[in-house]
Formats: structure tokens, sequence, C-alpha cells
């Protein structure tokens, strides 16, 4: 009978034992409540005691929460309505404080971020909240943190994930940024064509120093024009040119034979000769353009008729230089 009673207390004092042992982890820290009240320091990682049926351990996790906020919708200052949503990094400093002064602190502290959230969005811009979220986290970090430090827990950093605009918004950003491109791509068209007409007003100063600049420049144009073999060229003939062979062109020698025929063909209508009229002798010398044909209908003898002209009823350009013959005297 003794040997049952003495089991039976062996059995007690090892449950009594095994129900006083606890293991704290290490990264957590026990908080020990004795009949209700806080006891002692927290205790440490490893393996501890409590009383048992009067000591009850709370286990705080000291490692960094991540906690998403929910998508917040709200009016911005300039009345844009957006969606914005962000998360929370935090961690607990003071597990005494967590256990004792909130119920919940990872609630408290959803809540919070929640509301500061809100706020922010109202007290900011658009162009903030997509351009300048550096500055809104640490706003937002800093309102998130004013209460939880009176609860032992430290907002490490704060983030603000995305941020949902309505599509009409979104059609209005996308017109603004091609209206914007198409400005700048209109400025810098402008500054190149500045830039060209400076270095053609400089080209065209050399040009007119050197004449001969510009009939190099066309033919170096023809060359380029004629490099496409599958386009037909008109070449138009310069007047500077014409005009400068007029001048180097001299005047062709006037023979007797042809002094008698020219003042034969003006003499007066009586058959008498006379004076010799310098516009009707004159003879034609200098460079014509594929003249061909002879005189009209109407006895215009210096109005030649092309083939070409001919056929569309009109006269073909006669460019030769004129030089008046030398009167030839009276024969008596």
């Amino acid at each position: 009978m003794a040997i049952y009673i003495l089991l039976v207390v062996l059995a007690v004092v090892m449950v009594l034992v095994g129900s006083s042992l606890r293991v704290v982890t290490q990264f957590e820290r026990g908080v020990v409540f004795r009949f209700g009240r806080l006891r002692g320091q927290t205790r440490r990682p490893g393996l501890t005691m409590i009383a048992p049926m009067a000591d009850r351990l709370h286990k705080v996790n000291m490692q960094i929460v991540t906690l998403p906020v929910p998508a917040q919708e709200g009016i911005t200052r300039d009345n844009v309505t957006v969606k914005v949503d962000a998360v929370v990094y935090f961690r607990v400093f003071d597990p005494v404080r967590v256990v004792v002064d909130v119920q919940n602190y990872q609630a408290a502290i959803g809540q919070v971020a929640q509301a500061s959230l809100r706020s922010i969005i109202g007290k900011s811009d658009l162009d903030d909240l997509l351009s300048n979220r550096e500055r809104l986290n640490q706003g937002l970090e800093l309102m998130i943190d004013s209460p939880a430090v009176d609860w032992g827990i430290h907002i490490d950093r704060v983030d603000i994930k995305d941020v949902a605009l309505p599509e009409s918004m979104k059609r209005s950003m996308s017109r603004q940024a091609e209206a914007e491109r198409e400005r700048r791509s209109r400025v810098i068209t402008a500054e190149g064509e500045l830039q060209a007409s400076v270095k053609l007003a400089e080209a065209a100063e050399v040009m007119t120093g050197q004449p001969a600049a510009l009939q190099l420049r066309l033919l170096q144009t023809v060359v380029e024009v004629a490099a496409e073999k599958n386009s037909t060229l008109v070449l138009p003939f310069p007047v500077e040119l014409l005009r400068f062979l007029e001048r180097v062109t001299p005047p062709a020698p006037v023979t007797g034979s042809a002094g008698a025929v020219a003042g034969e063909s003006a003499s007066t209508p009586g058959g008498a000769p006379g004076r010799a009229d310098p516009e009707a002798t004159g003879v034609t010398s200098g460079i014509a353009t594929a003249v061909t044909g002879g005189p009209d209908q109407g006895g215009r003898p210096d109005r030649p008729r092309s083939d070409s002209a001919a056929e569309s009823g009109g006269y073909a350009v006669d460019v030769a230089a004129r030089v008046p013959a030398p009167a030839v005297p009276e024969s008596r």
C-alpha cells in the first residue's frame, strides 16, 4: 500500500514540475503574472520556471512584423480621388507595455496606420503622391510612431506601395504628357531651324563673294539628285550664267558682202538704196537654246519657231545677244 502512495506522490510531483517549466525562444520575451499581478522582470530566452497554478507566462514576439495597410480612398488637396495602400514594419521593444497597455497591439497599429494614411492623402497633392513619396513616407512614419511609442512599439519603416487613379484621370495625364512631348519636339525643331538659318546665312555671304561657289553648289545638288535613277530631272539654266556669257563673248566680225546684203534688205520701198537700219540688220551672236525653223507667216524673222513650239502654237525663247552692225554708206 505504501508503494502505491509513493508512486502517486511521484506522479503528482512530476506533473507539477512539468507544468512549471517553460521554454522561451531566442526571438521571444516572457512576461509572468502571478494571480493577475505583474511579477518581476521579463524572462530571457531559454528554460524558465513558474509557480504552477499561480503564475501565467505570456510570450511576446520581438521580431519585426510586416503589417499591410488596406487601400484607403481619399481626396487629395487638389480634389483628386485616389486609392492608396501601404505597408508598415514595426517591432516590440518593451514587452511589458505591449502586454499591459494594449489589448491587441497589431490591430491597434493597423487602425492607426489606416487613419494616418487617410490624413496624409488629404494633406498632399497628386504630384506629391506620385513623385515625392520619400517625404510622405517619413511623415506617415512619424504619425504612426507617435502613439506607438507609448505602447512599447517602434515603427521601423512605412512605405506607400501603390496609388490607384481613376480612368478619366489616367487619360487626362496621358494627354498632358503627350502635349508636353509635342511641345518639346517643336522647340527642338525650332532651335534646329534657327541654327540652320544662321549657317545658311553665313554660306550665302561666302557665295556672294564667290559667284562660282553657287554654280558648284548647283552641280553638287544635281549629282545628289541624279543618284536616284527613278526620277526625271529638270535642270534650270541660270540667268547669271547667260549674262556672264554675254559679257565674255566677243562680237562677230561683219564682212563687206554681209553688210551689202544687209543694206539691200533695209533699202527704201522705191528700190533706191538707203541707209541701213541697225535694228533690222543686226547679226546674232552668243548662245541660243535649241532654236529651229524659219520665219513665221507674219514676216518676223527674229521670232523663230521650234518644232515643239510649232506644235504648241508658241515661239521658242531666243536668248541670243543681238549686236548692231555698222551702217553702210549710201551709194550714188
